[in-house]
């Protein structure tokens, strides 16, 4: 910068320390030599940062006008990224059973993996078309008690959110379904332990092998630089689905909470996921232990008879844009629940279906009824 007033060290030395700082976020020198996945991913989180206006910095718009994007601007952006392309074709996921989640490393910061996280509780799902991914987002007692009482803002000690990451790939019917498994990420909340990272401590594990991310404690800077927009929720992005008011509504998902006057079953445990891109829904497969048995293979059935005590709920929504990243979408208002429940003296398993308005649709037909149930049966753990 030739102007007069960047000579002035104060100034110099603000605008180098500012530049410095955003070249290790977005250097556009060295974007190339990223693959094409790592620049799509890098220019999705730009345009989610100009949209929150982080960047350009205010400071540094005041003495750079013309660094300021445009609405135009924007939308030229994000015409180009255009998200919810086609899929790729992906081979048969893998699958992996650890057999000792708990001698998976730490993070290089401290942050423990949790071997228990897939029975904690649903806080909401994400459709990412920015790069083709599923999420599922976790809270453990901590958190869900936080939530039921309204004491969100800032989350309590002690609260941990995990978010599970799947790749999508096409499956039958035209819908889209979990591919391969590609990480966990964990956020735990410690006031005083991680002052320095803004009350959190982070963690990432990539791969089949849970892997820790990066190469030193080092990859923290990244994590809070991308939550940094939401400091204002207290850097949690996810819009938790809960009945449950907060001092906040921007801060939780109450349209899809409820189907009709009739709470979700949102307390059984998730089993897998899928979208249909011609209605614009996403779906998520909930049931107990012993349905999950079954969807995993190590339990038998026969037909559409589910073992004693299984229990399959499968709870559809609309989606709507997540107003807090670009290129992604989250539930909204529920279309339907339809359950799958054992019978108590075996024999065909009883099908079950609510509307948008909580009623049962009792003029189902027969071949209807033996559709779905095989449907939900034919579904399988997300890898």
């Amino acid at each position: 910068d030739k102007r007069w007033f960047a000579w002035f060290k104060p100034v110099y030395w603000q605008t180098w320390h500012d530049g410095s700082i955003a070249r290790q976020h977005l250097n556009f020198s060295k974007l190339g030599f990223k693959t094409a996945d790592e620049q799509r991913a890098t220019l999705f989180e730009a345009v989610n940062m100009v949209q929150f206006g982080v960047m350009p910095l205010p400071k540094y718009v005041q003495r750079h006008p013309g660094a300021k994007m445009t609405p135009e601007e924007l939308t030229i952006l994000k015409n180009y990224l255009a998200p919810w392309g086609p899929l790729a074709q992906q081979s048969p996921p893998e699958r992996y059973v650890a057999t000792n989640l708990g001698s998976v490393k730490a993070e290089w910061n401290g942050v423990a993996f949790e071997p228990d996280l897939l029975n904690w509780s649903l806080l909401s799902v994400t459709d990412r078309g920015d790069n083709n991914t599923f999420r599922f987002v976790l809270g453990n007692d901590v958190a869900m008690k936080a939530l039921a009482s309204h004491n969100i803002s800032p989350w309590p000690d002690g609260t941990k959110l995990a978010k599970v990451t799947w790749q999508q790939a096409p499956g039958n019917e035209g819908l889209t379904m979990p591919g391969n498994f590609v990480q966990v990420e964990l956020m735990v909340k410690d006031a005083s332990r991680y002052k320095a990272n803004e009350g959190w401590g982070w963690g990432r594990w990539r791969g089949l092998h849970l892997q820790r991310y990066g190469n030193d404690s080092g990859f923290v800077g990244e994590c809070t630089g991308c939550h940094k927009p939401l400091h204002g929720n207290d850097y949690v992005y996810t819009l938790p689905i809960t009945r449950s008011a907060t001092q906040d509504d921007a801060a939780v998902n109450n349209s899809a909470a409820m189907i009709g006057d009739k709470l979700l079953p949102l307390s059984l445990r998730p089993l897998t996921i899928f979208t249909d891109r011609k209605t614009l829904t996403i779906s998520v497969l909930f049931g107990n232990y012993a349905a999950a048995s079954v969807l995993a293979g190590h339990t038998p059935h026969t037909g559409t008879e589910l073992p004693a005590g299984a229990k399959l709920a499968l709870v559809t929504w609309h989606e709507r844009e997540d107003p807090h990243w670009f290129g992604a979408r989250i539930p909204d208002a529920a279309v339907s629940l339809e359950t799958l429940s054992a019978t108590p003296n075996g024999g065909e398993s009883v099908y079950q279906r609510l509307n948008s308005e909580g009623r049962s649709d009792r003029s189902l037909s027969d071949k209807f009824v033996q559709q779905r149930k095989m449907f939900l049966l034919s579904l399988k753990l997300a890898p």
